[in-house]
């Protein structure tokens, strides 16, 4: 008969071999579905994009995976900016991923006026350039991010070539659990999505003045955007996004270069 510390030891062997095995399994899973997700990733946030630029609506149904592609690759460009001077740099924008970046000391920033919660920032941005039909500018898609009430929201902000109309404000991920539903999950709602096309970002005198109010009066303004009822945390973090990324730290030396025709 086998004694206890021989059955203790076989024992010991088999789970032993058994989670080398499994480990084995899932590693060789990660590496071979990596690139699927890396594409799947990159559909998601194109789907997105297009959504922004007002290309999906007049879609009945959802737009399939060919379809998203070949809209894409028509109208959408892709580049890389350098938010310290506004600049074109070179990249592979589609593939550009700021939060990775971000990470890497050497190539980012920490912001004076974090008033985003955003921590870090790539010395670089995507910004998305949406030609129409006739390969005439329509639409510039700059992508914001900025913390809530529970996570930080993702957003994609497309503005008029005036570089001051708002011709959307459209949310695509958030990160944990993301925001409350119901409240600063209508972010996501077309009815307070639609708030925002026609809003201005300036004012005459050129000073950033979209804001996220609950006056009424504010809000029919023109540059007056109503906030999501019960939901101030999350708004705030909408109006944080929008302060930061257009101001100095973020897309600010962009947009004037580019308003002012520094840019082709």
């Amino acid at each position: 008969m086998a004694s206890n510390k021989d059955s203790f030891g076989r024992t010991l062997f088999v789970v032993v071999g058994l989670c080398f095995i499994c480990s084995v399994f899932v590693s060789t899973a990660a590496v071979l579905l990596r690139p699927i997700q890396i594409e799947n990733k990159l559909l998601d946030k194109q789907k997105y994009i297009l959504e922004a630029a007002g290309l999906t609506a007049d879609s009945e149904a959802p737009l399939t995976k060919a379809q998203v592609l070949e809209t894409y690759d028509k109208y959408v460009v892709a580049k890389l900016v350098d938010l310290k001077t506004g600049d074109w740099v070179e990249g592979d924008a589609d593939l550009f991923d700021a939060d990775k970046v971000s990470r890497d000391l050497a190539i980012s920033f920490k912001p004076e006026n974090d008033v985003a919660s955003v921590k870090r920032v790539a010395n670089t941005a995507v910004v998305y350039i949406v030609n129409d039909d006739q390969g005439q500018l329509k639409t510039l898609i700059l992508p914001i991010k900025g913390y809530g009430l529970w996570s930080t929201m993702y957003a994609f902000l497309a503005i008029e070539p005036d570089m001051n109309t708002i011709q959307s404000l459209v949310y695509y991920a958030f990160t944990g659990s993301g925001e409350t539903p119901g409240l600063g999950g209508e972010v996501q709602n077309p009815i307070w999505m639609a708030k925002w096309q026609g809003k201005k970002l300036y004012d005459a005198q050129g000073n950033l003045a979209i804001k996220v109010t609950k006056n009424p009066v504010v809000a029919a303004s023109v540059h007056g955007v109503d906030a999501l009822s019960g939901a101030t945390l999350t708004g705030n973090g909408v109006q944080n996004s929008l302060d930061f990324w257009l101001g100095e730290e973020g897309f600010a030396h962009f947009i004037e270069k580019f308003r002012n025709g520094g840019l082709s």
